[in-house]
């Protein structure tokens, strides 16, 4: 179970090296290394994502089966579809791309998560993904409500390859508003995954489900070469996702 260290700037193993289900921490694939633009822009379009606590030292994964959503498989229940639909028609509400990244991130590492003690999105990692914000490759996605900030995600992208990393709400679903407005943003763009990394109750509720790791890793490979989208959110893209005529 020897684990590969990195020094900063070494290249990353391959994927096909990181621990199997046989292993204590299955997806596993080194420790070290650095957070910074360059370490990150690499993982990423290796299909490589950093995840440790507080104490740890840095350690990157690359999961087999991973969690994505196909965003025309996105499910839109019907609560929430008049839920949507009502915030689209609100002019109190909006949706905002990467008008508060810091703010974003920071509530994401302050939310509580059912079934954890703390959080992984520790300071080095916030002060990493706000760099690799200003360098163009980390998004946040918001939810604003009155002017305020009610919830939202960040993600990071390379190229058309888009990861979902981490949500917040503070208003009930607006984390969801979020996550759908990245849909129908990716959607109009002809985006066709979200990584979601991690297989959880609620992304599978939403329409996310696995792929072997093989598949993900071709589809990082082909998406990143193509041009990046532009990172600005436009209300047409709604209509691609949620119907303009407010419920009944």
């Amino acid at each position: 179970m020897n684990l590969p260290w990195l020094d900063p700037g070494d290249p990353f193993p391959d994927v096909g090296l990181a621990w199997d289900a046989s292993q204590p921490a299955p997806g596993l694939l080194a420790a070290g290394g650095a957070l910074d633009v360059d370490s990150l822009h690499r993982a990423y379009s290796a299909a490589i994502f950093p995840w440790f606590s507080e104490g740890q030292p840095i350690l990157w994964w690359s999961t087999d089966p991973r969690m994505v959503l196909f965003t025309d498989e996105f499910k839109l229940h019907r609560s929430f579809r008049k839920t949507l639909t009502r915030f689209i028609a609100d002019p109190r509400c909006e949706l905002r791309f990467d008008s508060a990244f810091d703010e974003v991130i920071q509530a994401c590492s302050q939310t509580l998560r059912e079934g954890q003690s703390g959080t992984w999105i520790v300071p080095q990692m916030v002060k990493a993904y706000e760099v690799f914000h200003r360098a163009g490759f980390a998004h946040s996605v918001e939810t604003w409500i009155d002017g305020r900030l009610a919830g939202g995600l960040y993600c990071v992208c390379i190229g058309q390859a888009v990861f979902g990393e981490s949500m917040f709400t503070r208003v009930p679903d607006a984390s969801k508003i979020a996550l759908a407005g990245l849909v129908a943003f990716c959607r109009h763009h002809d985006v066709g995954v979200i990584d979601c990394q991690q297989n959880t109750q609620h992304l599978a509720s939403l329409g996310a489900r696995e792929i072997a790791r093989a598949e993900f890793v071709a589809q990082v490979a082909q998406n990143a070469k193509k041009p990046s989208v532009p990172w600005r959110f436009d209300p047409v893209y709604w209509n691609g996702l949620a119907p303009q005529k407010p419920p009944a």
